[in-house]
C-alpha cells in the first residue's frame, strides 16, 4: 500500500510539469455517470479522471461491467441502477437474485457497490402499472441480497423527481400527492425497515425557468439574497435547494416517519439551453456547482435538519449528446468528452490521451508522456 501511494504521488508531480497539469481537492459530493452520448472517453479513461479528481462516490444508472471492471480495487463507492424498463421482471425474486450473481457479484469485493437504484423517478411519470412494480421490485432485490448475503454492503432504493410533492411552500408544509399516498406509504416503511435513504432528484434550475420573473436567480444560485423566512416554523431559508429538501423532510414527517434520511440522488444546472430555457448559461452554471461544492464543503444540514449534512450527486460528468428532450438536457456536463472542463469551479482533473500529435515536436512529446502516465496509473490502479 506504500509503494502504491508513493507512486501516485510522483505521477501526480509529474503531471505537474505537463500541460495537463492536475489540481487535486477531495469533492464533498458524489458525481451521476451518465453515458447517453457516442462520443464519451472509456471507462478507464474517465477512471484515472476522477481518481485525479478525489472523486469517491459515483452514481451510474445501470451496471455497465466495463464501468465496474475499470474502477476496480479505485476506492470509489458505486451506486448502480435497475432502469425502469426491468422492474416487472424484478418482481420475480428468481429473476432478481439471477440479476444480482450476474451484475454484482462478479465485481465483489474489487469494485465498491453500495447501493442499487430500482427504478427512477417512476412515481413522478403516469405509468400506474409501472409504479405497482415498484415496491415489489425492490423488496425482491432485497430479499435476494438478503439470500447472497451481501445486504449489510449494498442497499436498495429509488429514486424521485421533486413532482411526487403536492405542496413545498412553506418547506414545514410539505406534502406528496394524495394519489400517490398508496405507493410512497409501504416504499417509506420499506425503506425504514432496510435503513436505506429516500432519493430525490431536486432542481432549483427547474424552478427558475418556469418562472424567471419570480423566482429570485440569486436564491437559486446560492448567492446573497434575503431568503425567505417559513411562517409556519421561522426558520429562515437563504437557498432554494435547502427549502426543496426540508419540504421532502415535512412530506415524509406527514406520513409518520422521521426514521427515513432524504439525500439528493441528482442536481445540477445546465450551461447551454434552448431560446426559451432562461438561466441555462455556463456563468449560473459554474455559480450553482461552484457555491455548492463550497457549501457541502461546511458538512451543514438544512434549517430543520441542521446536524444532518446534505449528501449529493451532481449531475452530470460529461455533457451527453444523445439525450433526448430541451438542450438542456445535453447539456449538465461538468465536462465535455474530451475532458475540458465547461467552466470554471476551481478544480480540474487529467483525462488521459491515445492520440499522438504530429503537429510538432513538442506536441509529440507531451502525447508520449501523457500516454506513459496514463499506462502507469491505470496499471496501478488495476493492480
Amino acid at each position: 500500500m506504500a509503494s502504491y501511494t508513493v507512486l501516485f504521488r510522483i505521477i501526480l508531480v509529474l503531471l505537474s510539469f505537463s500541460d495537463s497539469a492536475v489540481h487535486v481537492l477531495s469533492l464533498s459530493f458524489g458525481i451521476n455517470y451518465g453515458q447517453i452520448a457516442n462520443n464519451l472517453p472509456s471507462p478507464s479513461r474517465v477512471s484515472v479522471l476522477l481518481q485525479t479528481l478525489n472523486v469517491s462516490r459515483v452514481k451510474l444508472y445501470d451496471a455497465d461491467p466495463n464501468v465496474l471492471q475499470a474502477f476496480s480495487n479505485s476506492q470509489v463507492d458505486f451506486i448502480i441502477g435497475l432502469g425502469n424498463e426491468t422492474l416487472q421482471n424484478m418482481k420475480d425474486p428468481l429473476k432478481a437474485q439471477a440479476w444480482i450473481q450476474q451484475h454484482v457479484q462478479p465485481h465483489l469485493p474489487q469494485t465498491k457497490i453500495t447501493c442499487i437504484t430500482v427504478g427512477n423517478e417512476i412515481l413522478g411519470g403516469s405509468d400506474a402499472q409501472l409504479m405497482s412494480y415498484l415496491l415489489p421490485a425492490m423488496q425482491s432485490v432485497y430479499e435476494a441480497l438478503v439470500n447472497l448475503g451481501l445486504s449489510k454492503q449494498v442497499t436498495v432504493t429509488t429514486a424521485h423527481s421533486l413532482t411526487i410533492l403536492e405542496n413545498s411552500y412553506p418547506p414545514s408544509s410539505g406534502s406528496f400527492k394524495q394519489d400517490l399516498a398508496e405507493y410512497i406509504q409501504p416504499i417509506l416503511s420499506f425503506l425504514a425497515q432496510v435503513n436505506s435513504p429516500f432519493l430525490i432528484n431536486a432542481y432549483p434550475y427547474f424552478a427558475y425557468k418556469d418562472n424567471p420573473g419570480e423566482v429570485s436567480l440569486e436564491y437559486v444560485l446560492f448567492q446573497p439574497n434575503s431568503g425567505m423566512v417559513d411562517s409556519v416554523t421561522n426558520l429562515h431559508y437563504d437557498n432554494m435547494l435547502d427549502a426543496q429538501i426540508d419540504a421532502v423532510y415535512a412530506a415524509i414527517k406527514a406520513m409518520g416517519h422521521t426514521d427515513v434520511e432524504v439525500r439528493i440522488s441528482e442536481t445540477g444546472w445546465p450551461s447551454k439551453g434552448d431560446p426559451n430555457e432562461a438561466g441555462a448559461t455556463p456563468e449560473n452554471a459554474g455559480l450553482y456547482n461552484g457555491n455548492l461544492m463550497r457549501k457541502l464543503e461546511e458538512r451543514k444540514g438544512t434549517p430543520a435538519k441542521p446536524s444532518v449534512p446534505i449528501d449529493i450527486y451532481v449531475f452530470a460528468l460529461f455533457n451527453e449528446d444523445l439525450k433526448p428532450g430541451p438542450a438542456s438536457e445535453r447539456n449538465y456536463g461538468l465536462y465535455y468528452p474530451d475532458g475540458t472542463p465547461v467552466y470554471d469551479i476551481g478544480f480540474k482533473g487529467y483525462l488521459p490521451q491515445l492520440t499522438f500529435s504530429a503537429d510538432s515536436n513538442k506536441n509529440s512529446v507531451l502525447s508520449i508522456f501523457n500516454f506513459l502516465i496514463f499506462l502507469i496509473v491505470y496499471l496501478l490502479l488495476s493492480a
